[in-house]
């Protein structure tokens, strides 16, 4: 073998150096491949029913119910495990908006041994015949918010790209066309289009079967004109706004014959859907999302409507087998 020339140390002390540099970037980015995801563990393998809400308003009323609470902690989310109504639960805020609800919905999925999910919160009311308080349980959902917005080609004149038309199958309101979202599971993998998510049968079962729930129509002096109701069936949409607006309320119950709008259960439903685990949800109305008269409902009735969602979950669990 040949010799190097005298000149060449330097050379291979730096080559020697850059081979190590290399081999030790090449071991932490092995070790990134395999933490935290990779190591994460479950943190209980109790088999459970992930209990949901978005906000703590709503979560105030079921966390004080909950018996043999143990607390747990992961990326600042805390969940409560133990029991609700003899059933074993972990229950926690998902956060508001559609992102919060997929992130932390797949979350406790994947440390928790979660059997069931279900949702309990407030939402606007959309459907005319529903009032302020009623609890509605809608068997499907479906994200309104998953748009196209369409060329104006002239004023208030939309055109949609001939490759897309085949899925816009609904109205549009203006520009903006409803779609189907992409989806696969484990069980289907192959790329699909899906606009409903529905809720479980046996689990809707049960919440038709509830009676006498004794849902609440006063809060301290203001009592609503209606005794609140529960409604089992219908749909339900969810999407990125707070709704305050008239005319999209009128649109969405017509386009989707929605009883209900909010800004998370549809977003849970497709995780629920993806990881084949059955879902429900339970929203009750704390406004009518732009129908009424005068200024939103919801800072005046939104902890009437959060404890009737939690009463109905309540039955609920106290019935489920």
């Amino acid at each position: 073998m040949q010799s190097l020339p005298a000149t060449k140390p330097s050379l291979i002390s730096r080559c020697t150096r850059l081979l190590g540099a290399l081999t030790l970037a090449a071991v932490v980015a092995g070790c990134a491949t395999t933490a935290p995801g990779k190591t994460a563990v479950r943190l209980d393998d109790t088999p459970r029913i992930a209990v949901i809400s978005a906000f703590a308003p709503e979560l105030t009323v079921l966390l004080p119910q909950v018996q043999q609470p143990a607390k747990h902690s992961v990326n600042g989310v805390e969940f409560t495990t133990g029991t609700l109504e003899g059933k074993p639960v972990v229950v926690f805020l998902s956060g508001i908006s559609m992102t919060n609800a997929a992130m932390n919905t797949q979350l406790v999925l994947d440390r928790f041994n979660v059997s069931h999910v279900v949702f309990s919160g407030i939402a606007g009311g959309v459907n005319p015949s529903l009032h302020i308080g009623d609890v509605t349980v809608p068997a499907q959902w479906g994200q309104y918010m998953e748009w196209l917005m369409a060329r104006e080609d002239k004023p208030g004149q939309y055109s949609a790209p001939a490759w897309m038309k085949s899925e816009l199958t609904m109205p549009a309101f203006g520009m903006m066309h409803p779609r189907p979202v992409e989806v696969r599971s484990a069980a289907k993998p192959q790329l699909s289009k899906k606009f409903w998510f529905e809720a479980d049968p046996k689990m809707l079962a049960t919440a038709r079967s509830l009676q006498n729930v004794g849902l609440e129509h006063c809060l301290a002096a203001t009592c609503l004109k209606q005794r609140p109701q529960l409604v089992v069936g219908g749909n339900g949409v969810s999407g990125q706004a707070f709704v305050d607006n008239k005319a999209f309320r009128e649109y969405a119950f017509k386009t989707f014959e929605a009883n209900v709008l909010d800004m998370e259960t549809a977003a849970t439903a497709m995780v629920a859907h993806s990881n084949g685990v059955p879902y429900i949800a339970f929203r009750s109305l704390s406004d009518l999302a732009g129908g009424g008269e005068g200024e939103n409902e919801m800072g005046t009735f939104m902890g009437l409507a959060a404890a009737n969602s939690a009463k109905v979950l309540r039955a609920f669990l106290a019935a489920w087998k």
